[in-house]
């Protein structure tokens, strides 16, 4: 089964039923059906032939929708776009991906009007004067022409950064991403009469393809928050009777920290609450089972390369198991702890996550290399660490890329290292993750001046500002005469986490 397939198919079964609902408004199956076809038709008529990537940035609208769909039905390839990028690095996307169109949600005009690779640009909604809007075009859309679609043809680009701070654009095939879905769908018992509130941003690779899609698959309803807010989100549950959430933990802490009528919104008609992107504290756990009055709560740990899919803990550990990523691959997937040395690795052991899925991406685009040295045979070897606890649980300790998780976002500090080293008067820069009880983890930089040089946190973080994400930034800025080298010349960043810890 192809991606537009799971549309066509509610549509004949469930063509009246709410296939999304935003802002008090609901957009039936049979409706978004019609507009993804109009979006397909216009895009033909521009010259989009099967192939082509589409890119769209934009927050969480039905726009983006019915636009991702109608990229699909045109036989184009879906690149979604970060919208908290700074405009560098949005270029790259647009520029690598060879995207002949960008579609942007209009309240990002701003930022679209920064971005200076050739691309035709297209707002999706009405709050835009600035630029041509494709709501207008679809007034006057011709008919929509069938494209003939294979499940194995390349659905999206999915951009992660990577240990050279250059983003790797991960191909996902229509099989991959419904794999994805179903393999959501299935782990969380998804059915029909699910309404599953996306406030994480939706082209995030889980939000988009764990839980749209397994939403979308089973004929369930999306209730779209335009983007996250504490009082908004419990609102949403309330008001929309919502049933499945999935998220940061920073998203269900905030609004116990920051809202005070917070034990005065019904959230009764939530039967499954996910989080993902770093596990919760055993006392973080409790915390938030308590004020939430639920134990439903599943961690999910996965990547953009695997669809993402990977594992699940389930209520049961949540607080016994607490801070592990559970004890085994979810439907669909397998996994392998390999030690340095190449053997399996036993409980007391750490090693690296290597696993198999049937919603693993067939390679990065335009990057062989990567994805040979990504993959051994069909095993996708992650670069997390874990260690394996008694009972066969995992527990991350480590990451070989030195990725840093910060709210559910992923960094990775070559990307900002590099960022701070082309600062002037900088000579050398190390960023390390610190471990943080709301947010998973922060950024740390550790940064030498050049001789004769003052550096003054507050400038170096304007400067970053305009290259790098916010959630980016470091927190901290720490200014040293030197940092701790190997004989080889490496950054020995456990002594940095040492300086760090006891400071």
């Amino acid at each position: 089964m192809n991606i537009p397939q799971i549309l066509d198919t509610n549509f004949r079964k469930l063509g009246n039923q709410d296939c999304l609902t935003a802002d008090g408004k609901n957009w039936t199956y049979s409706q978004i059906k019609t507009e993804s076809e109009l979006v397909a038709a216009v895009l033909q008529e521009m010259g989009i032939v099967k192939g082509d990537k589409v890119a769209i940035m934009s927050q969480n609208t039905p726009a983006f929708v019915y636009s991702f769909y109608g990229i699909l039905k045109a036989g184009g390839v879906v690149v979604p776009v970060n919208h908290k990028l700074a405009a560098p690095e949005v270029d790259y996307i647009i520029s690598h991906s060879e995207s002949r169109i960008l579609l942007f949600d209009g309240s990002l005009s701003e930022m679209a009007c920064k971005i200076s690779v050739p691309v035709r640009k297209f707002s999706i909604d009405s709050f835009s004067d600035s630029f041509d809007q494709l709501e207008k075009l679809l007034d006057g859309a011709r008919s929509f022409k069938p494209v003939e679609i294979s499940d194995l043809d390349i659905a999206e680009i999915l951009y992660t950064s990577g240990t050279t701070g250059k983003p790797k654009g991960c191909l996902h095939t229509h099989r991959s991403v419904v794999m994805a879905g179903i393999t959501g769908a299935l782990a969380m018992k998804l059915d029909e009469g699910d309404r599953m509130l996306m406030a994480m941003p939706i082209w995030h690779s889980s939000p988009l393809n764990n839980w749209f899609i397994g939403i979308q698959y089973v004929g369930g309803t999306t209730v779209l928050l335009r983007e996250y807010h504490p009082v908004h989100f419990l609102q949403a549950i309330q008001q929309e009777k919502c049933t499945v959430y999935f998220g940061a933990p920073i998203s269900y802490i905030l609004p116990i920290q920051m809202v005070p009528q917070f034990n005065d919104f019904d959230l009764t008609s939530m039967r499954r609450w996910i989080y993902g992107g770093g596990p919760m504290a055993a006392d973080t756990a409790r915390l938030v089972m308590r004020s939430y009055k639920s134990e439903n709560f599943y961690q999910v740990y996965g990547m953009t390369e695997a669809g993402p899919t990977g594992t699940t803990l389930f209520p049961r550990d949540q607080l016994a198991k607490a801070g592990s990523i559970g004890n085994r691959a979810l439907p669909g997937a397998d996994l392998r702890v390999v030690r340095v040395d190449g053997k399996q690795a036993k409980a007391g052991d750490i090693g690296e996550i290597w696993l198999q899925s049937d919603s693993m991406m067939v390679g990065y685009y335009k990057n062989p290399e990567a994805t040979e040295a990504a993959f051994d045979g069909r095993w996708y070897k992650t670069g997390d660490l874990a260690r394996i606890d008694e009972d066969g649980y995992l527990y991350i300790v480590d990451r070989l890329k030195d990725m840093i998780v910060t709210g559910g976002e992923n960094v990775y500090s070559k990307e900002v290292e590099d960022a701070i080293a082309g600062l002037p008067g900088v000579m050398e820069a190390a960023v390390i993750g610190k471990p943080h009880v709301d947010w998973g983890e922060t950024v740390v930089s550790f940064i030498v001046p050049k001789k004769g040089e003052t550096l003054d946190p507050e400038v170096l973080k304007k400067a970053l500002s305009e290259k790098l994400a916010r959630y980016k930034i470091p927190r901290e800025f720490n200014i040293v005469d030197e940092l701790p080298h190997t004989a080889s010349g490496k950054v020995m960043k456990f002594r940095l986490r040492d300086f760090d810890c006891h400071k």
